[in-house]
């Protein structure tokens, strides 16, 4: 029996973990989560209490969400942390975008406590059903989480996994989550909370409110001007630039087609940030190829280009916006897209 009741505070935001199956049109939202009930021997046994709560008006399929959820949620969040009562947080979210959600509530703020993001991949009716499990496993971290600080961690499929690094890698399957580059931080067994690794120092930012709009764009084999050519269009016909920042997925290490320098600098000249991140689903951007189009050819050709170092195209956009959010220069964005271990020591030995 624990000595004290851990409060976990419990967001619902849709998705099919707050769905059931309907034989005339598939998954339908519910109004109720289904998820309630179902699990009074565990919470007793674990001496933990949930405060549920929807964390919008109606629950929101994943695709659907946008930056403003994020916001909400995350005010949400903290307005129930302040408190001082609550142990943890538990966010159940539709898989499409979770890592995004996920991504942002770490970017943004130090809780205080942990949160944990979890979903599923087949509705609580469903033979074979991951979303009663997923929950249970989220709650159970959030509960003992102090290990993971307070930082934003994913739980699904029996792993635990960072916000930063995790990814969908699958569309159906269960096991629909990894960290591709690094692996689970932790998974829960038979014999409770397993710790595979510590996570890694990084900054963490306020926002007052998300307005930026920054643009991702994947390259591929022969891409044209096409699509610079109608942001153009847009400028002229609305009197100002459509968009406030630029994320592109480069080829391999940070590659494009030489015909798209062009389209960058012109970017450039009208003081849009421009964000390289790599289509790979592992590894880094770097300066690896000097042809045109070519990292080295790009950061020589403009040096304003920014490399996301490891960090994913949807990311690096949620990124760029929350650091364009706070008013940083562009060297500045550079600094914090580029924060490696030697500035983190540094850092701390400053402010020791």
């Amino acid at each position: 029996m624990q000595d004290k009741t851990k409060r976990i505070a419990v967001f619902h935001t849709g998705g099919t973990i707050s769905m059931k199956q309907s034989g005339q049109s598939g998954l339908v939202t519910q109004d109720a989560n289904p998820l309630a009930g179902g699990l009074d021997d565990f919470l007793h046994a674990r001496g933990i209490e949930l405060v549920e709560e929807q964390a919008f008006a109606e629950p929101v399929p994943s695709p659907h969400i946008t930056e403003q959820h994020m916001f909400t949620l995350r005010g949400k969040i903290l307005e129930a942390i302040a408190g001082g009562d609550i142990d943890g947080v538990v966010v159940t979210h539709g898989t499409d975008t979770l890592e995004e959600t996920a991504y942002f509530l770490d970017l943004t703020d130090t809780f205080r406590a942990p949160i944990v993001v979890t979903g599923s991949m087949r509705s609580n009716d469903m033979p074979g059903s991951d979303a009663l499990h997923n929950y249970r496993c989220a709650i159970e971290v959030a509960a003992f989480g102090w290990m993971f600080g307070a930082y934003t961690v994913v739980v699904f499929n029996d792993q635990i996994h960072a916000a930063h690094e995790v990814v969908k890698t699958h569309s159906t399957n269960l096991a629909a989550f990894s960290s591709p580059e690094n692996g689970p931080i932790g998974a829960l067994t038979p014999d409770g909370i397993v710790v595979n690794r510590a996570l890694n120092y990084y900054f963490r930012y306020s926002v007052e409110q998300m307005t930026k709009k920054v643009l991702l764009l994947k390259a591929y084999a022969g891409m044209d001007q096409l699509l610079f050519d109608a942001l153009d269009a847009l400028a002229e016909k609305r009197g100002n630039f459509p968009i406030d920042g630029l994320v592109i997925e480069a080829m391999g290490a940070g590659n494009l087609p030489e015909r798209l320098v062009g389209c960058l600098q012109a970017l450039a000249e009208r003081k849009i940030p421009i964000v390289l991140a790599s289509r790979c689903i592992t590894g880094r951007v770097g300066n690896v190829y000097g042809y045109p189009g070519g990292a080295i050819h790009l950061k020589k050709t403009l040096p304003e280009i920014i490399f996301s170092g490891g960090l994913s195209g949807v990311k690096s956009r949620i990124k760029l916006a929350v650091l364009l959010e706070n008013g940083l220069s562009l060297s500045e964005i550079d600094k914090q897209f580029n924060w490696d271990v030697h500035d983190t020591l540094a850092y701390f030995y400053k402010n020791l």
